[in-house]
């Protein structure tokens, strides 16, 4: 793996960490392999990831379910933590959110199993993705909660190449202005690999496996 670059932001505790490289997922080609497992795994980290989201949510948005993607339930339970505090104006009149995972099925469709699908059905839920860039996983999260009965509430993610997808706004700490030359390739037609640039490594929600 190249040298990891360390992009620092308003928030003194949040740093992204990406690659610049050749670097394949099961979607698309990408030469840029961006790092959240801190964000994903470390209470510090995650929790000031959903400090840093959750703004977008403060009093304009109902959020009843988190639906978390990409391994992001640290994160989500954070969010979750954040927006149900004494003295925090939540529009959720429940006062409590669920914090679910997706199943992921061979064909990369996400299905809920009886006991989840009542914690979408008629609500508002947050989609939480690690990052959003090809937006497969994403479109399936949102085809999902439709399936099941429920509204987006909203997308949220650590790093987002976009402002806005299917119609809904995206709320993200890093965007596109945070990597410009970020690009995402279909493999049959990626300008690396015609001019005979290999693969360093296949990256994921897991993380990456050098070749």
């Amino acid at each position: 793996m190249n040298h990891m670059i360390r992009i620092p932001t308003k928030n003194d505790r949040l740093i992204l960490r990406v690659a610049k490289g050749h670097f394949a997922t099961s979607h698309s080609h990408i030469n840029y392999y961006i790092d959240v497992t801190t964000q994903k795994t470390r209470l510090s980290e995650a929790k000031e990831v959903a400090k840093e989201l959750v703004r977008t949510y403060q009093s304009t948005t109902i959020v009843d379910t988190v639906l978390c993607l990409d391994g992001t339930q640290v994160i989500g339970t954070c969010i979750a933590d954040e927006l149900t505090q004494d003295g925090f104006r939540n529009m959720n009149a429940h006062q409590t959110i669920y914090v679910i995972t997706p199943e992921i099925t061979s064909g990369s469709q996400l299905i809920l199993r009886d006991n989840l699908a009542p914690m979408v059905r008629d609500k508002h839920v947050l989609i939480l993705a690690a990052s959003i860039s090809t937006g497969y996983t994403v479109q399936a999260a949102i085809e999902a909660v439709q399936y099941y009965g429920g509204m987006v509430a909203g997308l949220s993610a650590i790093f987002s190449t976009c402002h806005e997808y299917m119609g809904y706004p995206v709320s993200a700490i890093f965007d596109p202005s945070t990597l410009p030359d970020y690009a995402s390739y279909d493999s049959r037609s990626c300008p690396m690999c015609k001019a005979g640039q290999h693969i360093e490594a296949l990256v994921n929600s897991f993380g990456y496996s050098k070749l």
